[in-house]
């Protein structure tokens, strides 16, 4: 028994310290997503515009980061959570693609190529943690997408009240959902390491496409 309850500990322990890092490190805080939401103007068209259109160019596509990690998973819990967080995930994904299509064109911006250059960067490097073999990776980037996804989320529903596009609702795995995950799948120290490693990738790829959005605004002259 005491031996259940330390693991139990251990199992909350790396699930609190995903979820302060994606507090600490994620999108809801960062300065231009703040910008963004409560920005008024004649330019906040074209800045929302650009925001939609880059993170559909990140996680508009199929397969994404939870259906590529599905393909190198062993059947079992961690598996199973991945597959119903896919079915849950496809409604954001064609959510943003049709919100793409509602905003109009990517807003002309100097530096076209240094930003597609980023942007296949942080697609190839969100497909490595993926398809990582490291136990523990993908679960780790995968969770960290579904618990900063709301951030993402609020933003997309502005643009799409801006657009007069309807808004779904948002039924990604809950708080609880990803606590019972992460207790399947760091049963060691090596896969806590490795979620840890995979959160925090996915997180700074998040935190740099925001980076790429604000130096795009202020290129434009929007800031």
């Amino acid at each position: 028994m005491a031996i259940n309850q330390a693991v139990d500990r251990a199992a909350v322990s790396a699930a609190d310290a995903q979820f302060a890092r994606v507090e600490a490190q994620g999108s809801l805080a960062h300065p231009h997503r703040l910008s963004l939401m409560k920005a008024m103007g004649p330019t906040h068209a074209r800045d929302l515009a650009d925001f939609v259109h880059l993170f559909c160019s990140l996680y508009g596509r199929h397969p994404g980061l939870i259906e590529l990690a599905l393909t190198n998973c062993p059947a079992g819990v961690v598996r199973d959570w991945l597959r119903e967080a896919s079915d849950a995930y496809e409604r954001e994904r064609l959510f943003l693609v049709r919100l793409t299509a509602a905003v109009g064109p990517l807003p002309s911006t100097p530096g076209a190529a240094e930003t597609e250059s980023t942007l296949v960067a942080q697609r190839h490097a969100i497909e490595t943690l993926a398809k990582s073999e490291r136990r523990g990776c993908a679960l780790g980037a995968a969770t960290a997408l579904m618990a900063d996804w709301p951030a993402i989320r609020a933003l997309l529903d502005r643009a799409a009240d801006r657009m007069g596009v309807a808004i779904p609702a948002m039924i990604l795995p809950d708080h609880l959902s990803i606590v019972r995950v992460i207790a399947e799948g760091t049963d060691a120290m090596a896969a806590e390491r490795a979620l840890g490693f995979g959160g925090e990738q996915l997180l700074l790829q998040n935190h740099g496409l925001l980076d790429l959005l604000e130096a795009r605004a202020a290129a434009r002259g929007d800031d």
